[in-house]
């Protein structure tokens, strides 16, 4: 990591509060938008570095561009650098969540909010869909033990309608054993797994908020790959185990990720404003991203030695393929209590096949011309 930085950490701090006040398009664009304003224009971080922070961003858990962003905070200013930037970023989308939430409570049961949201609610199927797609296609390329888990795990996540982490995990393990026969992965690469394994364990907690802080901190820990990647895995919580929210609600929350700037999973803010009000948007926020801000930052100084082993992309190749798979199971299960009449399938494959054919067009406007058509199909039209 290079020392001397060309730039304060206060102008670091207030890049990142603008990228995430303003940086739509989900990680991959913003994780571009990190390497052209810090790398090609402004030359704050060498290549070297940006590409290490994302290899490591890629390998570990959590939300891509945030941990990229603290990952570049980490490059020159360390601990306090890491810090402030992933605060800086992730701030302005949770205010906008929080503002989101408040709004939806008390005008939720409204006529013109729930038009809005029958047109918001199709366009996300057919947002989520491409999503799938592409990951699908970037992910396994012809490697047809990564595709045999892909389609394992949407069959699986499809039938039991919820994603199971320790599958997620034995697939890392599987690919990790086929690729490396008769090698012991060392006990530092997965260790962090070991330990988050006894976050189900601590659990036990009666109040609502511990709930909320045990499952989103699992959350953050456990789930590999985009932004959407965690859509599986609070569907399966926060519907049908815990029943904190209902489909409606669900698909409103994932909404509400694809409008707002920022990193996509800054959702489980609204969701826990949904579940518990202003400590529960707190606490869930707080308890998905200090994981990620954890595994970024520990291995920081140790990945130029050991992130490029064989072992450790095996075993990330494996976890990705199965993420993949529950996104898209999970689209086949919102899709089947979401699409519920012609209109909606008709929006959803419209908002799929724009983002298809246009790829400069961006989710919230395929989002807000949804809202504009739910309006009419419910005012105008009385679908």
């Amino acid at each position: 990591m290079n020392e001397s930085p060309a730039y304060s950490l206060s102008r670091l701090t207030l890049y990142f509060l603008k990228l995430g006040a303003v940086g739509f398009g989900g990680p991959v664009a913003l994780v571009g938008y990190m390497h052209r304003d810090l790398v090609e224009d402004r030359k704050w971080i060498s290549e070297e570095d940006y590409r290490e922070g994302l290899a490591l961003a890629q390998l570990a858990p959590g939300p891509l561009a945030a941990q990229l962003a603290i990952y570049l905070g980490y490059v020159h200013y360390r601990i306090a650098g890491a810090t402030l930037a992933g605060l800086a970023f992730v701030l302005p989308s949770f205010l906008m969540v929080l503002a989101l939430g408040f709004v939806y409570q008390r005008f939720g049961g409204l006529p013109w909010m729930q038009a809005l949201f029958y047109g918001i609610g199709a366009a996300v199927i057919g947002i989520i869909t491409i999503s799938s797609y592409k990951l699908t296609t970037k992910s396994l390329g012809k490697d047809y033990w990564l595709w045999g888990i892909f389609i394992a795990l949407a069959l699986i996540t499809f039938i039991t309608e919820s994603e199971n982490v320790w599958l997620v995990l034995a697939a890392g393990v599987l690919i990790w054993l086929v690729r490396s026969p008769g090698l012991r992965l060392r006990l530092q690469s997965i260790a962090p797994v070991g330990l988050l394994a006894l976050v189900p364990a601590v659990g036990t907690g009666d109040s609502v908020l511990w709930k909320i802080a045990v499952f989103f901190t699992k959350a953050g820990a456990f789930v590999f790959g985009s932004g959407l990647a965690i859509v599986p895995f609070l569907y399966g919580g926060l519907v049908k185990e815990y029943g904190w929210l209902n489909e409606t609600q669900f698909l409103d929350a994932v909404a509400v990720a694809m409008i707002t700037p920022g990193p996509v999973v800054i959702t489980v803010g609204f969701i826990g404003y949904l579940i518990a009000g202003l400590p529960g948007a707190c606490v869930a926020a707080l308890a998905t991203f200090l994981p990620c801000y954890v595994f970024t930052v520990v291995p920081a100084p140790y990945f130029k030695k050991y992130g490029r082993r064989p072992a450790i992309r095996a075993f990330v190749d494996g976890v990705t393929a199965a993420a993949v798979g529950a996104i898209a199971g999970s689209v086949l299960v919102l899709a089947k209590r979401q699409l519920i009449d012609l209109p909606t399938v008709l929006i959803a494959l419209a908002a799929a096949l724009v983002l298809y054919r246009f790829k400069k067009i961006q989710e919230p406007h395929v989002i807000l011309a949804a809202a504009v058509l739910g309006l009419l199909l419910k005012f105008v039209i009385n679908v």
